[in-house]
């Protein structure tokens, strides 16, 4: 009797889980990404012939309430409209009985790839500003993101910014129906690990704790969500989040390896981002980016108290071009004048 290897098992078994299509508009193209929660295909809507991205169920998870939390997760998105989030199409159930949702076929690279060629700190401070608009209209809208990391945004191939993976996202405010899977001792990640190029490491982590679960990435997530404080979460827990993934762009490591060669203004807003105390961050994603705005446009930002060297160093950093104008306009006239005294 003959043997099949690992790679030819697993290649049956995944053809076994293929989506059953038949009856939609979707025409399966290939399989994109693996996670917790689902598989991401590549499929063409035939009907407005365009390439989309089907979030559907594992077929191993098909039962108890993963359904429920796969449509939650699209009902979500559907309703954060906007262009640093991925759009929602389409949700439904399979013939195979399996949940799904479509959305924008996103083609592009993680953020941690796209900063290699990203070396001017003020380019990856916009991107940074972009991450945070797409964050900020979130939290207006009710919604905590609660897995904010660089693997978790995409750059696109024309440079839109795009904040992925709401599967970890908690309703703050009643911008949704009553839902009872607002549970979240029962949560179950969804990051997906993309393939081709676009992969996310699996280093996010569900555990169970005296207050609840704890969801998020090690090193990202801020001490309450760390210690499954359910309760204490809001906006801030996202703000440290964003502080720790500030550090990461304009560091490339981790926050625990900080490096110190960071601008002190640059330090202290990632310092009140990413304080211990929530009571210490900024009160909202909009007062932390207008620090940010504030240090790109030469003026002196909210977290930080200068000091005289600090500020004259600003200043001339502004006002470069005007000093150094002045500078050899004042050499030339010395120099004229030291040459008609000979």
């Amino acid at each position: 009797m003959r043997h099949l290897s690992d790679k030819a098992l697993t290649r049956l078994r995944s053809g076994t889980e293929l989506p059953d299509l038949g009856g939609t508009r979707y025409r399966l193209i290939s399989q994109v990404a693996r996670g917790g929660m689902g598989v991401v295909y590549a499929a063409e809507d035939e009907c407005l012939q365009r390439r989309v991205a089907l979030k559907v169920l594992e077929i191993s998870g098909s039962e108890g309430d993963l359904p429920n939390r796969l449509m939650r997760e699209a009902r979500v998105l559907a309703r954060l409209e906007h262009p640093g989030i991925v759009p929602v199409h389409d949700a439904g159930t399979l013939a195979d009985g399996r949940v799904f949702y479509a959305m924008k076929f996103v083609e592009g690279q993680r953020l941690d790839q796209y900063i290699e060629s990203q070396a001017s700190t003020p380019d990856r401070l916009r991107i940074f500003l972009r991450i945070c608009d797409a964050v900020a209209f979130a939290h207006a809208h009710g919604v905590l993101h609660r897995d904010l990391k660089p693997a978790n945004v995409m750059v696109g191939s024309f440079g839109e910014i795009l904040v992925m993976d709401w599967g970890l996202a908690k309703i703050l405010a009643d911008v949704l129906k009553p839902d009872p899977l607002e549970d979240d001792a029962s949560i179950v990640h969804s990051s997906t690990d993309r393939e081709n190029g676009t992969a996310i490491p699996a280093t996010a982590i569900s555990a169970s704790t005296g207050h609840g679960s704890v969801l998020g990435t090690p090193g990202y997530m801020s001490p309450e969500q760390a210690r499954g404080e359910i309760e204490l979460l809001d906006a801030r827990s996202d703000i440290y989040s964003l502080g720790a993934l500030l550090r990461y762009l304009l560091s490339e490591k981790l926050p625990a390896h900080l490096s110190t060669l960071l601008d002190r203004s640059l330090e202290a807003i990632c310092g009140k981002a990413c304080a211990p105390a929530r009571e210490a961050r900024y009160s909202a994603v909009q007062e932390m980016a207008a620090d940010v705005s504030r240090y790109l446009n030469g003026l002196a930002v909210g977290a930080h108290r200068e000091s005289i060297f600090e500020k004259v160093t600003r200043l001339y950093r502004r006002y470069r071009f005007f000093v150094l104008l002045i500078a050899a306009y004042l050499v030339m006239r010395i120099l004229l004048i030291l040459l008609l005294k000979h």
